[in-house]
């Protein structure tokens, strides 16, 4: 039998994705951005995190979605080693236990970008929940 993992879930374009929880340093309302210059596209700003400047990804635009309307975007707070970067989401879910026994490979509807950033899927009573990798999310983009 699988171990069962815990997961951060949020909501990003209609889909619902997760990440896990050791990864999580914080969960935030709207912050106010400042705009980098010359940016890519997918950096949406800076956020003061308590004094420490955050980079705030939009991950709408790193799955290859379409961007947000007006309304404003939470931020999850991820950490990768000494490095926290926050990712712009739609919306926050809960934490929920999934076990690895559920876990799956990535839904053959799941295509172009998002797809590169998609480590598999846990079936939900309710919905498919999106493994994604952090590590592929975090790092600068490509294009």
């Amino acid at each position: 039998m699988g171990a069962d993992r815990q997961l951060c879930t949020f909501v990003v374009g209609g889909l619902h994705l997760g990440v896990g929880v050791e990864h999580v340093a914080e969960v935030l309302r709207p912050q106010q951005t400042t705009a980098v210059p010359l940016a890519h596209e997918e950096v949406a700003g800076l956020i003061n995190l308590r004094g420490e400047i955050v980079t705030a990804l939009d991950l709408r635009r790193r799955l290859g979605l379409e961007a947000a309307g007006e309304e404003p975007q939470m931020n999850v707070v991820l950490t990768m080693g000494e490095e926290a970067v926050s990712l712009l989401v739609d919306e926050i879910g809960e934490v929920v236990t999934v076990s690895e026994d559920d876990f799956e490979p990535p839904p053959e509807t799941v295509a172009g970008p998002t797809r590169e950033l998609i480590l598999g899927a846990f079936k939900l009573d309710e919905r498919l929940l999106l493994l994604l990798d952090t590590e592929r999310a975090l790092a600068p983009s490509s294009a």
